[in-house]
């Protein structure tokens, strides 16, 4: 029988995209481990890269095109200014329910001991220096790195 019953100790985020509504989810989700005493990591990597770039962390957007969630054609999501329209409209919503914005949200889950890891062959893949991070990014490290962080019971990874 398992030590810790089952017991989530720790979660791994990998956030590989950089939509809005990813970003968040993924923000969500590690700072309400982190509001049940859960230790939290998240790993950005590829196109999650964005949530963590100084020049982009506030440029995210709605993915219309693709998203059967959004309730609307594929060939409508497609026309010009339907996602900076989708984008407004999210972002409106989320500042009524005083959801932070995304550097602040960094700023919380930093504060709150959630580690921060950027993936080293995005960054290289994407010619991006550690100094093009938000300041919290804890270290740029590799997949193998990641998974050596992952070790040990009641660790539970998600990938999104």
């Amino acid at each position: 029988m398992n030590e810790n019953n089952g017991a989530i100790k720790k979660m791994m985020i990998i956030l590989s995209k950089g939509t809005l509504e990813n970003v968040y989810a993924a923000f969500v989700l590690a700072n309400g481990a982190r509001m049940e005493g859960i230790e939290a990591e998240m790993f950005f990597t590829f196109f999650g890269l964005e949530a963590v770039h100084q020049k982009k962390l506030a440029h995210l957007h709605t993915a219309t095109v693709g998203n059967p969630a959004m309730h609307i054609p594929t060939m409508l999501g497609g026309l010009p200014g339907m996602e900076a329209f989708a984008t407004s409209m999210m972002k409106k919503e989320m500042e009524k329910i005083d959801m932070p914005d995304v550097q602040e949200f960094l700023e919380i889950l930093s504060a709150s001991g959630v580690k921060l890891w950027a993936c080293k062959l995005a960054m290289d893949m994407f010619h991006y220096k550690k100094e093009d991070l938000y300041e919290g990014i804890d270290e740029v490290i590799t997949v193998g790195d990641f998974y050596k962080k992952s070790e040990g019971d009641g660790v539970h990874m998600l990938f999104i």
